[in-house]
């Protein structure tokens, strides 16, 4: 197997810095919109052999260093009772409002609820054949309960900030009731062949370093602790968390992923020196010329260094990304992310 990755994860030497792209199997390719406009995006998720084929697209116009498995972090919410739609946006059918429906949720077996992520992982790790390791995720309490409590998307978070500075208590049993439907979830992955997990705490940025410590760090511990003693390095991002980054290395996680809101070198020296980096180019930078990108694909590489970072862009990539662009990409951190050759694994 391409281990670059998984050394990487582990700050263990590689031969050039390990590159994957959030969101890799998404709407910039054209093939990806053709799949999509045979099934809609839940159909899709639930149909294993074609969430294995978007997952694949990827990297079979793109020389990179894992595949994640096509999914969405909302998807383990139907274990809890949850009734999902995209439209495109996705919405909660039933949002929280009152202390009985938090008290309502009941978590229902996995296996039951979402088993095709699981029979997705395995056979996309199948049709690897070895090739590169999967990725398997999900999203942070934080992050799930604003979608529940919000009923999707928002702006300014007023409804879940409220439960949790006018019901702390509340808000606890509702992270606490996520965080044990989530590490299962995600042991669920890894027992079908994900080598690395990957949690996405999107919203965590919206919280103030105080409310981050209080409300979002003791759950993301937890589902770290629980992962790693599965095996695999864990890695947890989120947008905007720049200022998090002290608390974000109190997680235990193997690697933190940046935005590019702050140099990579600067993020170094507020996460220490014992964790590695993933990130950190503007998805937006893939619209400069050429030779901009690569300036820019350079500057992260140095200020990175050699050791314990994995490339990739600080959000997902976007919609109207020209393909051509993303594989300029590709080739110029393999060009420009060299590094001395490492050992080989025994």
């Amino acid at each position: 197997m391409n281990d670059r990755f998984l050394r990487a994860c582990r700050r263990q030497p590689v031969d050039r810095a390990p590159l994957w792209i959030m969101r890799q199997a998404g709407r910039y390719l054209p093939e990806y919109r053709e799949l999509r406009a045979r099934v809609d995006f839940l159909t899709l998720c639930r149909t294993p052999e074609l969430a294995v084929e978007a997952s694949l697209q990827p990297l079979q116009r793109f020389d990179l260093d894992a595949s994640i498995i096509f999914s969405d972090i909302l998807l383990p919410l139907e274990a809890l009772g949850c009734e999902l739609t995209f439209d495109p946006a996705p919405k909660i059918a039933r949002p929280l409002k009152t202390v009985a429906d938090i008290a309502a949720l009941t978590p229902r077996p996995l296996a039951e609820v979402v088993p095709y992520v699981g029979e997705s992982i395995a056979l996309l790790r199948r049709e690897l054949a070895g090739r590169v390791p999967v990725i398997g995720f999900c999203g942070a309490p934080f992050t799930l309960a604003s979608y529940m409590v919000e009923g999707g998307g928002s702006k300014s978070f007023i409804l879940i900030k409220r439960l949790m500075f006018e019901q702390p208590k509340l808000a606890h049993v509702l992270f606490e009731k996520l965080t044990r439907t989530l590490i299962p979830y995600l042991e669920m992955q890894v027992d079908a062949g994900a080598r690395i997990v990957q949690i996405f705490d999107s919203w965590g940025g919206e919280l103030s370093p105080h409310d981050f410590e209080t409300f979002s760090l003791p759950y993301l511990q937890r589902m770290v602790s629980a992962l790693k003693a599965k095996g695999v390095p864990v890695i947890v991002f989120g947008t905007a968390m720049s200022t998090h980054l002290p608390l974000l290395r109190r997680t235990g996680a193997d690697v933190l992923g940046v935005d590019w809101r702050i140099e990579i070198d600067q993020a170094r020296a507020l996460a220490g020196p014992d964790v590695a980096l993933q990130g950190n180019l503007d998805p937006l930078a893939l619209f400069l010329p050429r030779a901009e990108l690569e300036a820019r694909v350079g500057d992260i590489l140095r200020r990175a260094g050699p050791v314990g970072h994995i490339f990739n862009l600080g959000h997902g990539i976007l919609p109207p990304t020209d393909p051509e662009a993303a594989k300029h990409l590709v080739e110029a951190v393999h060009r420009l992310g060299c590094h001395v050759t490492a050992p080989a694994s025994p």
